[in-house]
């Protein structure tokens, strides 16, 4: 088997990520993306205006800035606003998406051990993207979470199905040796 470097890891694991969300997004409705269950709850909606925002600011000159830019207003993630459509949410989703890979995608392990800051705190690259990539999962759990209640039994699971561990594991691990 071929071994991956971290950054290659750390590259598929947050394409896996996203894909999870997108898959999630994709099985509901336009009202179930902005309802959220509580007033004090975030809707996919407020979840994906405050990923979008946190990777624009993250990853825009990532190793040259800041990682929280000055023009960022993270409280205005957690409010929808009227100009706050899904589709433009989604494009500031998929615009801080492919800010960051297009900041990881030329770095080589030996930029892991460099500095970057992240509001003011420095932190070698590797720490950073760990970080991130934390971050990431975690609000991204909650966006399945959200989209499979909403989905209820119309769902359609993004991974391994109950009852169907064993069939999943009797499957060749070719994704693996990617």
């Amino acid at each position: 088997m071929k071994s991956e470097t971290y950054l290659q890891l750390a590259i598929r694991e947050f394409k896996r990520t996203k894909g999870l969300a997108d898959g999630a997004i994709a099985q509901i409705t336009i009202e179930q993306f902005f309802a959220a269950s509580h007033h004090e709850d975030n809707s996919i909606a407020v979840i994906v205006k405050h990923v979008g925002g946190n990777l624009l600011s993250r990853w825009t000159d990532f190793l040259t800035s800041d990682g929280e830019k000055p023009g960022r207003n993270r409280d205005n993630e957690f409010q929808i606003v009227s100009g706050d459509t899904k589709p433009r949410l989604l494009q500031q989703w998929e615009s801080g998406w492919a800010a960051l890979f297009s900041a990881l995608e030329p770095l080589s392990d030996a930029d892991l051990d460099r500095t970057v800051t992240i509001r003011g705190e420095p932190l070698t690259v590797f720490q950073a993207i760990t970080r991130q990539l934390t971050h990431y999962s975690y609000h991204v759990g909650q966006i399945v979470y959200i989209a499979k209640h909403h989905a209820g039994s119309s769902w359609r699971t993004l991974s391994v199905p109950k009852g169907k561990s064993a069939a999943f594991n009797a499957r060749p691990t070719s994704y693996l040796q990617k």
